[in-house]
């Protein structure tokens, strides 16, 4: 029998994606792989290799598996706006019939300015009338220009919620390591009041030290709080003795805790769609920033410098009693 060809070198590619060049020292020798393609003969019957990257960017959108931002934020669109559409068609009908009827009563009215259609008196009610026509053709079209560019802003705006709602969290937890799997932000909708708190490590350490004293009152209200240090230096979040013997403990303090413990992941994103908002805020890019979200997820307010920890507990309603379910929607106007 003949000896068995020698092992080649095996090149994994990911369905959209190019060719992954993973370190040798990364990976390791495990037992048969269930994850090899069954397309791979060279997958049959040898050993697999299990490989690990970290804070790699996130996997890109397959057609057909996920909707993308932009046809989410018009299907936004449409719900909070029902009749919008039919404003529009309204608009668009009255000002092309507006526009036809001046045509002609133009048509007839160069004719009888010179002499070969109808009577003088019969040219100024054409004129009149064309008058009448050019001026509804013109209101109407003003109605739709102005109604389209509602509508493009109110998408774009959406758009970016969306953007910001596919951006991934990982929860923090003790003694696990790196935490459990990383979520997208819009997992949360509906459950916790987001605060993304963006800056120097020194400046989210400042807006957590601010927090201590209203972390009761912001837990009672849903909110988590979202740390991004934008100079790549890692903030102090940790509770010190003084906090301890203040803590009430138990559940509740844990839960108190738990109000800073989400991470931001695939920082590339987070800084490439803060960047683009502080670009349409006309904000400098090195300044500290806080955005306050909606239980909905849309963005309720947002400033230059520290979070106003005692304003949201003055406007926001608890999550949780018998006013919960009235109040929801209590979260302040939208941006």
């Amino acid at each position: 029998m003949a000896p068995p060809p020698p092992l080649t070198t095996i090149s994994l590619r990911t369905p959209l994606g190019p060719l992954l060049f993973l370190r040798p020292s990364s990976c390791k020798q495990s037992a048969i792989s269930a994850s090899c393609s069954s397309s791979s003969r060279a997958c049959r019957g040898a050993a697999g290799v299990r490989c690990s990257a970290a804070n790699k960017p996130s996997p890109p959108t397959t057609p057909g598996n996920e909707v993308s931002s932009a046809s989410m934020a018009k299907i936004r669109s449409e719900v909070l706006s029902p009749f919008r559409s039919v404003r529009m068609f309204f608009y668009l009908a009255f000002t092309a019939s507006a526009g036809l009827g001046a045509l002609i009563a133009l048509t007839q009215l160069i004719p009888a300015m010179s002499g070969r259609g109808v009577a003088g008196g019969g040219a100024v009610e054409t004129l009149k009338g064309l008058g009448i026509d050019v001026a509804a053709a013109s209101t109407f079209a003003f109605l739709y220009w102005r109604e389209s560019k509602a509508k493009d802003a109110q998408v774009a705006k959406l758009t970016r919620e969306e953007n910001l709602s596919r951006l991934r969290v990982r929860v923090a937890a003790a003694g696990a390591g790196e935490g459990r799997s990383p979520v997208p932000l819009g997992e949360l909708r509906g459950t916790a009041r987001l605060v993304i708190v963006a800056g120097p490590g020194e400046f989210v350490t400042e807006s957590f030290r601010r927090s201590k004293p209203f972390l009761k009152e912001l837990m009672e209200r849903g909110v988590l709080v979202v740390p991004f240090s934008t100079d790549g230096n890692s903030p102090d979040l940790q509770f010190d003795e003084a906090d301890e013997e203040e803590d009430d403990g138990g559940e509740a303090g844990k839960m108190k805790r738990r109000i800073w413990q989400l991470t931001p992941v695939y920082i590339t994103e987070w800084a490439k769609w803060l960047d683009d908002q502080k670009k349409l805020a006309n904000v400098p890019p090195d300044s500290p920033v806080y955005l306050s979200l909606r239980l909905d997820g849309r963005v309720r307010g947002s400033g230059v410098g520290y979070p106003p920890w005692q304003a949201f507990v003055a406007q926001l309603p608890p999550v949780k009693g018998m006013w919960s379910g009235l109040l929801d929607g209590m979260d302040g106007r939208v941006l």
